[in-house]
């Protein structure tokens, strides 16, 4: 397994943009309003990787063993995070696009541009907070070497 490069990012956020931006601009009428707290889950789970990274950094550093099953877990949730949370903000970005021309003129899209707002945000500290606990999850060695090399174990 490698550490998460920033193109497999940039892909998930482009895919989540595009298909979010296409629902919302052909199918916005038909759609339920979004609810104001719709992304803050994510916030939730970054709040979570965080502890983790801080756990994961204190061990390393401290030399005490890690086992390898547990950080190949940790890493793993860290990858799959970031790349929910570059999907999810890609989607935001996309729904953000379909709405802002007809915020002027409907006032659920107004309204729902708040939510986008905050679950956009969640997104990014879900991005933030993966990358850490990832970066937490390497070896002093682990920095001299390929970025790609596998994670502590």
């Amino acid at each position: 397994m490698h550490f998460t490069r920033p193109r497999e990012l940039v892909i998930a956020g482009l895919i989540g943009l595009v298909v979010a931006y296409l629902l919302f601009r052909l199918a916005y009428g038909d759609l339920p309003r979004l609810p104001r707290l719709a992304g803050a889950s994510l916030a939730g789970l970054a709040v979570i990787e965080v502890a983790l990274a801080f756990a994961m950094r204190s061990r390393v550093r401290s030399g005490r063993v890690v086992n390898a099953v547990s950080a190949a877990r940790t890493v793993a949730l860290a990858k799959a995070s970031s790349l929910l949370g570059a999907i999810m903000l890609g989607a935001w970005a996309g729904i953000a696009g379909a709405l802002i021309p007809r915020a002027s003129e409907l006032a659920a899209a107004s309204s729902d541009l708040r939510s986008v707002a905050i679950g956009a945000a969640s997104a990014a500290v879900l991005i933030a907070a993966a990358l850490w606990l990832e970066h937490c999850c390497r070896t002093p060695d682990d920095d001299e070497r390929d970025p790609d090399h596998h994670p502590t174990g």
